[in-house]
């Protein structure tokens, strides 16, 4: 990209608070942009070629909504978990495979998608954030969910397109999750846990896709005495020429 381009684009972004650039084929972060960094709102440089976000990153003070997705991005630097005022990052399509130590201090953070990255657990300072809403870190690497997910205090946590065996009795303990996406896994009926059903606040599971058949959830103790669950068809999705479905088990106390 030119200059002159790059320049049309920052005198746009000093007047509305949003930088867009996606799809330029950029291989750096611009750092022009840190002439905006008191003012952007919005940084949006998806579907780029971007392999390493400079320290710079910690200056956008007022930012409210940064998306990466579809880089190459494989570490996210401390200085990141300086912007205070953040409340949605999109991380997706990259090759992460942990979030930095610090994570834990972007405390505003509301909204938060690492789907088609390389981790490979359920990254621990995401309990830190208290207002976390929404979690997606479906298309990982991620083989069990360890007892620190208790903590997590998201409304929605997907994990779709995992290698997932293991959970930890701990989830049924998220003080606010209601969603629970578990579709395409590696998990057998016995390492469900149980309390899901009978002591969770969880009001929405997903679980096709796993190893067992939706009908045997029958089977789990729970199931008949708190909840009445019903499988339902939530759409469908043609992909190389072939219809997927999608199941969700849906679950509302008696």
């Amino acid at each position: 990209m030119g200059n002159s381009a790059l320049k049309a684009h920052l005198e746009t972004a000093q007047k509305t608070g949003v930088f867009q650039l996606t799809g330029k084929g950029l291989s750096e972060f611009p750092e022009d942009l840190q002439k905006l960094a008191s003012n952007l709102r919005t940084i949006d440089l998806s579907n780029n070629k971007i392999e390493i976000l400079p320290p710079l990153m910690g200056k956008f003070s007022v930012l409210k909504s940064l998306a990466l997705n579809n880089n190459k991005l494989t570490a996210l630097p401390e200085e990141l978990c300086k912007l205070k005022k953040l409340e949605t990052l999109h991380l997706n399509g990259n090759h992460l495979t942990q979030l930095p130590a610090t994570f834990g201090q972007l405390l505003a953070l509301k909204t938060l998608s690492l789907s088609g990255n390389q981790l490979r657990t359920v990254p621990t300072q995401l309990c830190s954030l208290r207002h976390l809403d929404v979690v997606d870190l479906s298309r990982n690497q991620i083989q069990s969910v360890p007892d620190t997910v208790g903590d997590l205090q998201a409304i929605e946590l997907n994990l779709n397109q995992n290698q997932i065996s293991q959970i930890s009795v701990q989830i049924s303990h998220c003080p606010r999750l209601k969603v629970l996406r578990l579709e395409e896994n590696c998990l057998d009926l016995s390492m469900l846990p149980q309390s899901i059903l009978s002591d969770s606040q969880i009001s929405l599971l997903a679980v096709e896709g796993n190893l067992f058949e939706i009908k045997n959830l029958r089977e789990l103790e729970g199931y008949d005495k708190l909840y009445q669950f019903t499988v339902q068809f939530t759409g469908c999705l043609l992909v190389d020429g072939e219809m997927h479905y999608s199941l969700l088990l849906e679950h509302t106390a008696i």
